[in-house]
């Protein structure tokens, strides 16, 4: 498969990141709010696309006024997993942040996603707090942040 190339998202986009959400439990984004999130200045939506298709996406907030980024969304398609895919989107969503003047980033995580928590905190990001029944679907969640090391 060509390398994968991270690239913002377009409306193009569209039906590959439904396909994507659809594959994970719960607390799924709409079209609409896909539709929202790609015309927002607050927001970076960014997929890794390769071989003529989107492998994942991550979605971006940042609030005005916040010294904090949050990491709303962070997919990988399951077919894909085991390539550090991944790492990579963090780590694209982490230069996004900085390069908004962010002083770190803040992310929830089900508490049933292992290998989430493993990406996470393999790269900084510290357990703030437990989220019981936060999903829709009643799911316990976790709260992570990592703050930047200087500039």
């Amino acid at each position: 498969m060509p390398a994968a190339r991270l690239r913002s998202a377009r409306a193009a986009d569209l039906p590959a990141l439904l396909a994507l959400e659809a594959r994970f439990p719960g607390d799924r984004l709409s079209p609409r709010s896909f539709r929202r999130h790609l015309a927002s200045p607050n927001a970076r939506l960014r997929v890794l696309a390769g071989g003529g298709r989107v492998l994942g996406y991550y979605l971006l907030l940042l609030r005005r006024g916040s010294a904090w980024a949050r990491l709303y969304s962070i997919a990988v398609d399951p077919a894909e997993r085991g390539r550090g895919l991944g790492r990579r989107l963090l780590a694209d969503a982490e230069r996004q942040a900085r390069a908004a003047g962010r002083d770190g980033l803040r992310l929830e995580v089900r508490a049933d996603n292992g290998a989430a928590i493993a990406l996470y905190e393999a790269a900084g990001y510290r357990r703030l707090a437990a989220l019981p029944g936060y999903y829709q679907d009643g799911g316990n969640g976790w709260r992570y942040a990592r703050r930047w090391q200087g500039p």
